[in-house]
């Protein structure tokens, strides 16, 4: 019996993913544990590993084919006394799951490709689990109040894509008879223009379109969300840095032979990690119906890369040096970049810290990044002149930061105490090595 080689689940939030190449090709034949191919998800490029061995006997998807859905049959593997010939009968399409087509074609059909003839009605079975319609779809249905069994496909098979609901016109889902009708105005939640109506806005005019990879996608729809329904609320502080930048050249100093250079931002980490444990009521995530108080101090660092960022995640930050700080987030930061970080590195953590202080920004609001309880925003150190404490004007290096604060986690008073903790462990680095 042929072997079914199925798209993975390289992360638990997976859903889809792009085979992005094949290191085999029919004819090779393959171990357990032999890489066979990479697979691009939204976060990261991963290599994907064979479980069992044979011979390739067919692949049924090609490199670049996007939108794979998970448990998507992608190649058959043949075992001793085996031919391509079997394949025909026991493994022509991926096995379908609960409510789920199974259909070879997991990519979904252009809104522009025409169709040869009209695309069959979803079901209108009222188990809407059962109705064919790729997630990206069932989010923007369930945005818009829309009823997706009301709703014409224009996919694979009558599938409902994304398409298809930006574009419906279907009355929203009644609400239960028990439950008082709710005001017309909160009805749907609002929802921008689609992308006929954008381009609408601007014909006449050059532009050129640029399709939306996965991590794009996903960091829209994820912050979009988040603003949505986190509460945010804001606290400011001016930070003195003469002090940590004057102790930071001692280090690095001493540091020259080890082959470590300690930035601003390291002492950021160890700062934000020591505060979660001076004020450990804050150091907790939002979990739905409860918060979840964490021991150790995870911190999860914004990193840019082309087309979007990581938040690689720095584990037990408040029990490591400056140099192992250091050492460590340069490796998260450059694998980050090539897109090689798995998923245990990006995920996880309590707060996060965002520094855009080295493009020359003094100061925003970042978003809060769920279940994150917040987020500190840092800007660049520029020198103002300030009071000092004999009352006299001097000058001095001063560095802007925002902590952005899910007001279900953290109220006022507390996030007041976190950024307290902060802002005295950066004025005085000392401590920190205590």
């Amino acid at each position: 019996m042929p072997i079914e080689v199925l798209m993975p689940a390289l992360s638990p939030t997976m859903e889809e993913g792009t085979l992005a190449k094949w290191l085999v090709k029919e004819g090779d034949t393959v171990s357990s544990g032999d890489l066979i191919a990479e697979i691009e998800t939204d976060k990261a490029t991963m290599e994907f590993e064979a479980v069992d061995e044979g011979v390739v006997g067919k692949i049924l998807v090609a490199e670049g084919a996007e939108g794979v859905k998970v448990n998507t049959l992608i190649a058959v593997l043949l075992e001793d006394g085996e031919s391509a010939d079997s394949i025909a009968t026991g493994a022509t399409a991926a096995p379908a799951a609960a409510g789920a087509e199974a259909a070879p074609a997991a990519v979904e059909a252009p809104a522009s490709t025409p169709a040869a003839a009209p695309a069959p009605a979803a079901p209108a079975a009222a188990d809407v689990s059962r109705i064919f319609a790729s997630p990206l779809a069932r989010r923007i249905a369930a945005q818009k109040g829309l009823d997706l069994s009301a709703i014409k496909g224009s996919g694979p098979k009558g599938r409902i894509i994304k398409v298809d609901v930006e574009n419906a016109t279907a009355a929203p889902k009644e609400a239960p008879k028990a439950v008082a009708a709710a005001p017309a105005a909160a009805a749907a939640a609002p929802s921008g223009p689609t992308a006929d109506m954008v381009a609408k806005m601007y014909e006449g005019r050059a532009y050129e379109e640029v399709s939306l990879d996965g991590m794009r996608k996903t960091i829209a729809a994820r912050l979009s969300e988040a603003k949505q329904t986190i509460p945010h609320f804001y606290l400011r502080r001016d930070i003195k840095l003469d002090a940590l930048l004057k102790f930071r050249a001692q280090l690095n100093k001493q540091l020259e032979g080890r082959g470590v250079k300690l930035s601003v931002n390291d002492f950021i980490i160890k700062a934000v990690a020591l505060a979660l444990q001076s004020v450990p009521d804050a150091n907790a995530v939002w979990a739905g119906d409860r918060v979840l108080k964490m021991k150790a101090s995870d911190v999860a660092v914004a990193v840019a890369i082309e087309g979007g960022l990581f938040t690689p995640v720095l584990q037990d930050a408040d029990m490591k040096s400056l140099s192992s700080l250091s050492t460590e987030m340069k490796d998260l930061a450059k694998r980050a970049r090539d897109r090689k970080l798995a998923p245990h590195e990006y995920q996880g953590g309590a707060f996060a810290i965002s520094n855009l202080g080295m493009f020359g920004i003094d100061n925003f609001d970042a978003i809060v990044n769920p279940p994150h309880a917040g987020i500190l925003a840092v800007g660049s150190g520029v020198k103002k002149p300030v009071v000092g404490e004999d009352g006299e004007l001097t000058v001095a290096t001063v560095m802007s930061v925002t902590m952005s604060v899910d007001h279900r986690v953290i109220d006022g008073a507390l996030g007041a105490d976190l950024l307290k903790a902060i802002v005295e462990n950066l004025e005085n680095p000392m401590v920190m090595l205590a």
